[in-house]
């Protein structure tokens, strides 16, 4: 006499909670995520007249902000006072010219302040800080 055990019906596997999840997931970071607004960096459209002519936007000044503290303008570094100088003759110039300050992650946060101090004393009205990258 054999004895069978009736065989029991085994659980399907669905996908269908697991898709679920995966698209409250992709909902929530959608929503809480945030993006770079690159209507900060100021990109000026060349007139018709000069579209011969390659010209960079005017009235901005990007100062970069390197991790040891030194303040980069055009590829020079230069020291507070020569920065206020510069900013100044810029001011004196063009009255409403924006600066970017560019700091990087590594970057002390009194330098940071220090390069605002300078630009505010050279009479900049049009100042931004703009982080790009992320600390290390």
């Amino acid at each position: 006499m054999t004895l069978n055990r009736p065989i029991r019906p085994r659980g399907l596997i669905s996908l269908v909670p697991m898709i679920d999840v995966m698209l409250i997931l992709l909902v929530f970071f959608m929503v809480t995520s945030t993006y770079l607004n690159l209507d900060m960096i100021p990109a000026v459209e060349p007139s018709e007249g000069a579209a011969g002519r390659h010209q960079s936007p005017a009235g901005t000044l990007m100062i970069r902000l390197g991790a040891d503290g030194v303040p980069v303008l055009r590829g020079t570094a230069l020291d507070q006072d020569t920065l206020r100088a510069t900013l100044a003759s810029a001011i004196v110039e063009e009255p409403l010219t924006q600066v970017v300050i560019l700091p990087s992650g590594a970057a002390q946060t009194q330098a940071l302040i220090a390069v605002m101090d300078s630009a505010a004393l050279a009479g900049v009205t049009r100042l931004r800080v703009l982080r790009l990258e992320a600390a290390q």
